[in-house]
């Protein structure tokens, strides 16, 4: 079963769905609200963007607290251990939206 957030189909309805505006939402993944507007209005997103979406809002990483050997672990774990890290996944998904 997927998750609300599984695939990034439209980066709008995550955004609202976080109750934030596009400048807060955008500018955590480096990109400007103009740009993210664009996005939202269906241009198609970079492979790079759609992934540091993913890990920001989905994933709940903290790009300014993420480290490199971050990326390697669950890199790692999600290869090595897929049920893990799934199992893992849900409980800091559950956990990100009880703090909400």
């Amino acid at each position: 079963m997927m998750k609300p957030f599984d695939r990034i189909t439209n980066p709008r309805d995550i955004r609202r769905k976080r109750h934030m505006n596009q400048q807060e939402f955008w500018s955590r993944v480096g990109v400007t609200q103009s740009g993210g507007s664009r996005y939202e209005s269906g241009r198609t997103m970079p492979k790079p963007v759609r992934e540091l979406l993913r890990l920001v809002h989905i994933e709940g990483i903290e790009l300014a607290k993420a480290r490199g050997e971050d990326f390697e672990v669950v890199s790692y774990l999600k290869q090595a251990n897929p049920r893990l890290y799934r199992n893992l996944k849900k409980e800091a998904y559950r956990r990100n939206t009880r703090r909400k």
